[in-house]
């Protein structure tokens, strides 16, 4: 049967697409969804929490379990002491030497993850949410104080979105051909993991998040503004611009680096910002993904004046 040259290029575009997809993922965070997807099902039908957010927030705290806290407390969740009995582990969060919860394995963690959700009357209005509805989960986690991170809902939808995870609060039924076609391919890779997450090693492509519908990466050590530029097939100019930072700014790890040009206007939902400790108007347009100059046009600053703690600004 002769092939139309039409369906030879859709053929074409299929697989680059697919090709794009696969190498958006990050591959320590999909050994984590293959060690852990079927335990967070687990809480879901015991506790009622979606299976989906369980594993978002189990990778986003942990590293995918690989962050040397992670490592040595077993603590998956980022849970902190408060009126905890148990081992404990101390971890510079938002104050310095905070006080967190130590496991003596992840299912522990998983099954106090959950616990923890439930006992406090802060979480119960989200136990009213269909299981399937994360990205109320989500923006409910951030409302009642879960994280203080600003973009935390946002954090938690994009590892959810890019990673199909969502798929995982289907019913008991629910078939999962993506996962069982990799456990096939990658079998020797995980065999070499023997059941510890700390030996994974990440491939080098980033992962892809999104905040205010811009997408970024989180730099590790090693990398650089022309690394990742060349990674997604842009000049380090551009990139450097679309991150308001000159030519002579380094990259430190840890740093949120857009791939894409930030907006001018915050999302809907987020039309304030209370300045808090060692912020400042270039690291509030980065949580926002909004450009600087917006941000300082639309609160009437001038540029050369920085912020106070405190101080109230709009983000739209």
């Amino acid at each position: 049967m002769k092939i139309s040259i039409r369906t030879q290029i859709l053929c074409t575009l299929l697989v680059v697409t697919l090709l794009a997809s696969a190498q958006s993922k990050n591959r320590a965070y999909l050994s984590y969804i293959d060690q852990y997807y079927q335990l967070a099902e687990k809480q879901q039908k015991e506790h009622g929490i979606p299976a989906s957010i369980i594993l978002a927030q189990g990778l986003l705290e942990s590293g995918a379990g690989q962050s040397e806290f992670a490592k040595e407390s077993n603590n998956h969740f980022g849970i902190k002491c408060n009126d905890w009995t148990g081992a404990k582990i101390y971890h510079d969060d938002d104050k310095k030497g905070e006080c967190f919860r130590k496991y003596d394995q992840v299912i522990d963690s998983y099954e106090d993850h959950a616990v923890f959700l439930k006992t406090r009357s802060r979480y119960a209005f989200l136990f009213e949410l269909k299981p399937t509805d994360y990205e109320g989960w989500a923006y409910g986690l951030k409302k009642a104080g879960y994280a203080t991170d600003p973009t935390y809902a946002y954090k938690l939808i994009s590892i959810i979105d890019n990673y199909n995870l969502h798929q995982y609060d289907l019913s008991e039924n629910s078939t999962n051909s993506f996962y069982a076609d990799r456990k096939s391919k990658d079998k020797s890779d995980r065999n070499d993991n023997s059941g510890s997450m700390g030996t994974i090693s990440a491939t080098n492509n980033h992962l892809i998040l999104k905040v205010n519908k811009v997408k970024f990466v989180t730099s590790i050590s090693g990398d650089t503004y022309a690394g990742i530029a060349d990674e997604f097939h842009m000049t380090e100019e551009r990139l450097r611009n679309y991150n308001e930072v000159n030519s002579s700014t380094d990259l430190n790890p840890g740093t949120r680096v857009y791939i894409q040009s930030k907006r001018n206007k915050a999302p809907k939902e987020n039309k304030t910002h209370t300045v808090q400790v060692n912020e400042s108007m270039y690291s509030i347009s980065q949580d926002y993904g909004i450009k600087i100059v917006s941000l300082y046009k639309m609160n009437k600053i001038p540029f050369t004046q920085g912020v106070a703690l405190g101080q109230v600004l709009k983000l739209r």
